[in-house]
């Protein structure tokens, strides 16, 4: 019993003032093909997205806890997102609350629990694509409120002008039941250029809901076999670790051509 108080009043602190929680489970790639089985995820039922960070090659933006993202979803609305993590929410000012896309979660995953702040805003169609293809700044995909959200989290602008284009990632998405598990499950496929895939399963419960989501979530994995990453990355740093790679292999290359020049 007393073990137990003890749990719930850990969890109670580490997600205060948070609005949800999302439990996050990596797959190995060498069981992503059991899982789309089991859940039987196909083409034919899920949602395709092209996504796109925003960093500079040396992923400072990311090193500082800020995640700068653009989606284009086929046949469906696209976004972007500007993302802050870790935080704490006290230091969040109660206007950006009112913004419908403005969303402030605890991730919890095999490493921990940590609160971020997102905030969402809709892109017109096209306007990803001629970013990416550098006809327009990036600056254009993000509004004024998302600008003015980082300035006050941040203590300053972001400098869009001199971040790259990291991606795109292939991503496949889908949303659904399962008899064992209380929550709606959602699975995102991505893959890299590169060709290597990494899948991410998820659910999302009211805060107070905590304990027993997290616990839930992780023994329905094990139940049905879906072996969990023991030593996961979030999505996020392994699709920009490749993308920032590859920018770095011809500066280095150019650094080199002239220092022997």
């Amino acid at each position: 019993m007393e073990r137990g108080t003890a749990a719930r009043g850990r969890f109670a602190g580490a997600v205060a003032g948070a609005e949800a929680i999302e439990i996050k489970a990596t797959i190995p790639d060498r069981q992503v093909a059991e899982a789309l089985k089991r859940f039987r995820m196909t083409t034919g039922n899920d949602e395709e997205r092209f996504i796109y960070f925003f960093d500079t090659p040396g992923l400072d933006l990311l090193g500082a806890g800020m995640i700068a993202r653009a989606r284009r979803v086929v046949g469906g609305d696209h976004d972007c997102t500007v993302k802050l993590r870790p935080v704490d929410p006290k230091d969040v000012a109660p206007k950006w609350r009112k913004f419908r896309d403005f969303k402030i979660e605890v991730d919890a995953s095999e490493s921990g629990l940590v609160k971020s702040a997102s905030f969402s805003m809709p892109v017109k169609k096209g306007l990803i694509k001629r970013v990416v293809a550098g006809k327009q700044p990036i600056a254009k995909l993000y509004g004024a409120e998302q600008e003015a959200f980082l300035v006050g989290m941040a203590g300053h602008a972001i400098d869009f002008a001199g971040l790259a284009v990291l991606g795109p990632l292939t991503a496949r998405r889908w949303e659904f039941k399962d008899p064992a598990c209380p929550w709606p499950i959602t699975a995102e496929l991505w893959k890299r250029g590169d060709g290597k895939q990494l899948m991410e399963l998820s659910i999302k419960a009211p805060i107070a809901q905590t304990a027993v989501a997290v616990g839930g979530f992780m023994a329905l994995l094990a139940e049905v076999g879906v072996e969990r990453d023991r030593s996961p990355q979030t999505k996020t740093r392994w699709a920009l670790g490749h993308y920032a790679a590859k920018l770095a292999r011809p500066r280095a290359r150019a650094a080199a051509s002239k220092k022997r020049a």
